[in-house]
């Protein structure tokens, strides 16, 4: 993605309403870490998110700030809409937080009322310890799901890069349903997954592919190995496909040869399961419904312990490691659903005592009357 992928009046809409939200919270300038935050309100594409960055946002009509290493200086001013570029390092090394001491100094932040995100991955603790002895009293909140709120409901640009996405995950099912044959290494199969999606006009998946056979079934989040398939295995693949940064997820089950009754049992609860959710799914509704009604499904059939992570969450767009957005289909989330929102719906049963797991992950669009489902592909399970 880059600045030209929107309009700048998009950008400049999403501007203008993290500034009512910075308003609302008192905050007189907002310092941004995470990349999909910035990515959000600048187009950058850039992988500063390895090192220390910052885009600093003042409440007021005063240009925002990037700040960031030197080395991805021209792809900020090529691909990314920021009013004012500070970079830090270049030929020799240099302690970005020193830089970053004298661009705060610069601004006035110390006169402010500053909010800071503090994302999962991507601000050291020691950055974050030293930024906070950096501002006292002027830090007032982390406000980390301020923008992350913000863009949960995605504009209809956004929604026709989601779509094009759910169309190549349609295309990578077929592939590895043509992929799966006894003797084929899992590395082989993920290779083809990785060929269609990238030939098909995709980007980089945010998040490592997660393809598991035999033995490995029970494993909810396995890397693709040197593991030949043999007649009798089942397995799964679940995978990020990205267009543009804006990411699905898709995942489905398989067998090698007949699958087993319990196979085909666990694969009919996982189904109805995600059915439930995807029906419970509406605007209005609170995130822990749909969450609920798979639940349900599941523990009929005496499966609840083996749920092994949340039924679904909020999708688009993503840098790695997560493709995962705030809101999420699980007890206790405080969100409700509304009309533009993206979720994955993904209510695993996996037993290790088994060495079986089952999966179906599907990708909707919250409409005014529902859900949309945004990939076609049989969820069928695939029997080779």
């Amino acid at each position: 993605m880059s600045k030209s992928d929107f309009p700048p009046e998009e950008f400049a809409d999403r501007l203008a309403r993290l500034r009512q939200a910075m308003s609302a919270a008192a905050l007189d300038w907002l310092l941004v870490f995470h990349p999909v935050s910035i990515h959000w309100l600048t187009g950058s594409d850039a992988k500063s998110y390895q090192a220390f960055q910052c885009l600093i946002v003042p409440v007021a009509p005063a240009p925002t700030v990037m700040f960031t290493r030197r080395s991805e200086e021209a792809e900020f001013h090529d691909d990314a809409l920021v009013g004012t570029l500070a970079t830090w390092g270049g030929p020799d090394p240099e302690d970005p937080l020193a830089a970053f001491e004298r661009l705060v100094g610069r601004l006035g932040l110390h006169e402010g009322r500053v909010g800071m995100e503090v994302p999962a991955y991507y601000l050291h603790p020691h950055h974050y310890l030293k930024i906070k002895a950096l501002l006292g009293r002027a830090l007032v909140g982390e406000p980390s799901q301020l923008v992350h709120d913000l863009k949960l409901r995605k504009s209809p640009r956004e929604i026709a890069f989601i779509r094009t996405a759910a169309a190549i995950a349609d295309r990578t099912v077929e592939t590895l349903a043509g992929a799966l044959r006894p003797g084929r290494s899992e590395l082989e199969v993920a290779a083809e997954i990785f060929h269609t999606m990238l030939a098909a006009g995709g980007g980089q998946p945010a998040t490592p592919l997660n393809l598991v056979s035999g033995p490995r079934a029970a494993f909810s989040h396995g890397a693709p190995t040197e593991r030949r398939l043999c007649l009798g295995d089942t397995g799964n693949a679940e995978y990020c496909v990205p267009y543009r940064r804006y990411s699905v997820t898709i995942g489905r089950q398989f067998s090698i040869g007949p699958p087993s009754p319990r196979l085909r049992a666990l694969h009919d609860v996982v189904r109805r399961a995600g059915d439930a959710a995807i029906a419970a799914i509406r605007p209005g509704v609170a995130a822990t419904v749909p969450h609920e009604a798979a639940r349900a499904i599941i523990a009929e059939a005496g499966l609840d312990a083996a749920r092994v992570h949340l039924t679904g969450y909020g999708v688009a767009p993503a840098f790695p490691p997560a493709t995962a957005e705030p809101v999420q289909l699980f007890a206790g989330s405080p969100y409700r659903l509304d009309t533009g929102m993206v979720l994955s719906v993904c209510p695993p049963v996996f037993i290790t005592a088994e060495r079986l797991g089952v999966r179906l992950v599907d990708n909707v669009l919250v409409t005014d009357t529902g859900a949309e489902r945004l990939c076609t592909a049989a969820r069928d399970l695939i029997v080779v």
